[in-house]
């Protein structure tokens, strides 16, 4: 077995040095890559080094599948299957360990990952003590259509983790094998899919996205067919398998299945779990709980969408069965960050009606609420119904707010008190889709060009994307907009602090 790892300390200059888009990474941040190379007679992971899981809350909580074998099937009356990973065939290689979440959430050394063994627990050939492997059944609408039964068709839930903090984390491989909700899928995942959700899942936590997280990546020799392109041209690929961890793994769809099938009593259960476990400040015996939770989850994925926007992130695939109940991105899939502005990208080859274009994906955020809406109907008297109708109607307001105050930090002005700030960004924006201007390095350079420079348009010719956009034959009625109101926001610091900081300070000389 071969071990070669590679330590990742993911930090916002990693982000960009991985081709991944963002706008607001401090350049003082190193990229720093740890390799080591072990060979295989490197000693077996020792027991106390494991960590310990529990499945216990989650079988006590829910029904289990009372059909036992992970062939394909229609699921009825639970919310779990038991479903055992499948080894990955072929020498194993540990490629990647994410060394903050071995460290701070399972309170592991990084040193750990040279046993020979770590690998085994890291694919799912071997169990982590404790573990009880499920296979979640949920539905969803794809493409805005209801597909049904789908569930973890290629994911293992291995159970949860309290870490010394006293946080919990549920464990799951993806590309771990078949389970009941598999359909005509292999249960595999190949190593480029894997590698952009290890990668993926790292960057956008330390962008400050709401996000699942990635443990480890481990690849294989074992053989995968994939039609990457959807163009009927089938490639053999390589096997690999992501272990990642979220507070919850619930979804959108966990709770549409259960309302489609008439489970109501259910239905309940996971309202009443997922309320208690993670939404500590609705009070257990409120009578308005659901409504209370359905409010939370409207202002919550406003939010989320609006950061992915604010970073340039379009999911490419944003069905209901891929938007948690936690607000948290999951499921990364056929994602992209934008390059060129351009409100109509889309990552997704498949997504011929540019359903989920990233200028799509507040509306996309909507319908998903909308339909977690009609999930909840069921369980909501007459008022709650119409009082949760009414919550829904304010998703527009608090998206717009919070696009709106990630988009004017971005440009520096800290403080959102003008009546024109919206105007400004839209003008902004407009312009850089119309001079397919570079999204991230347009406000990065924004950052740093001199507002001499700004006022008479002779953008140092390094400063590529803002060369771009001052272009635009309203560039300078923008700048005649934006220098005014930055010199608005030093003013005001200066009367509070009565001092600037010093990468400050030109702003308010030269103005």
């Amino acid at each position: 077995m071969e071990i070669t790892t590679v330590y990742f300390h993911m930090t916002l200059a990693n982000c960009f040095l991985l081709c991944l888009s963002c706008s607001d990474f401090s350049r003082k941040h190193e990229w720093q890559l740890y390799s080591h190379n072990a060979s295989s007679s490197a000693c077996s992971a020792r027991r106390d080094i494991i960590p310990t899981l529990s499945c216990k809350k989650l079988i006590d909580a829910f029904p289990l599948d009372e059909i036992d074998g992970n062939y394909v099937r229609t699921v009825k009356r639970c919310v779990f299957s038991e479903s055992p990973p499948t080894p990955l065939k072929g020498p194993l290689k540990l490629a990647a360990v994410s060394k903050e979440v071995l460290e701070s959430i399972l309170d592991l050394d990084v040193s750990a990952s040279l046993y020979e063994d770590f690998v085994l627990y890291l694919s799912g050939s071997k169990l982590f003590p404790g573990s009880v492997p499920l296979a979640h059944r949920y539905g969803g609408h794809q493409f805005g259509y209801w597909a049904g039964q789908l569930g973890d068709g290629r994911a293992h839930l291995l159970g949860e983790y309290t870490s010394r903090k006293g946080e919990t984390w549920e464990l799951q491989l993806k590309g771990s094998g078949k389970t009941p909700y598999s359909r005509s899928g292999d249960g595999r995942a190949v190593v480029r899919s894997s590698v952009r959700e290890f990668l993926c899942s790292e960057a956008m936590h330390h962008l400050g996205v709401p996000t699942s997280r990635a443990a480890s990546l481990v690849l294989s020799e074992e053989p995968v067919l994939r039609d990457q392109f959807y163009n009927g041209s089938i490639k053999k690929e390589r096997g690999a398998v992501v272990l990642r961890l979220a507070k919850s793994w619930f979804r959108i769809g966990s709770l549409e299945i259960l309302t489609k099938s008439g489970e109501l009593d259910l239905l309940r259960k996971i309202l009443d779990f997922v309320i208690e476990e993670h939404f500590t400040s609705i009070t257990k015996n409120d009578p308005d709980k659901y409504v209370a939770f359905f409010s939370t989850v409207v202002n919550e994925t406003a939010h989320m969408i609006a950061q992915w926007m604010s970073v340039g992130f379009a999911h490419g695939v944003g069905n209901t069965d891929n938007f948690s109940l936690l607000s948290i991105t999951i499921d990364y899939g056929p994602f992209g960050f934008m390059e060129a502005y351009n409100p109509n990208f889309v990552p997704n080859s498949s997504d011929d009606e540019e359903r989920y274009s990233i200028g799509a994906q507040a509306n996309v955020g909507l319908f998903n609420l909308e339909k977690l809406l009609e999930a909840l109907y069921p369980v909501l008297n007459p008022n709650q119904q119409s009082w949760a109708k009414h919550i829904l109607k304010g998703y527009a307001q608090i998206y717009q707010k919070r696009f709106q105050e990630l988009f004017i930090a971005k440009l520096g002005l800290e403080e959102q008190d003008e009546s024109d700030d919206g105007y400004l960004i839209a003008f902004l924006l407009k312009m850089m889709e119309d001079t397919r201007a570079d999204f991230t390095m347009t406000f990065r350079q924004l950052s740093e060009v001199s507002a001499l420079h700004l006022h008479s348009g002779s953008i140092p010719k390094e400063m590529w994307a803002l060369q771009d956009l001052s272009m635009h034959e309203f560039f300078s009625e923008w700048v005649n907009m934006y220098l005014p109101r930055l010199q608005r926001v030093f003013v005001c610091l200066f009367c509070l602090h009565g001092s600037f900081e010093p990468n400050s300070l030109w702003k308010i000389v030269e103005l």
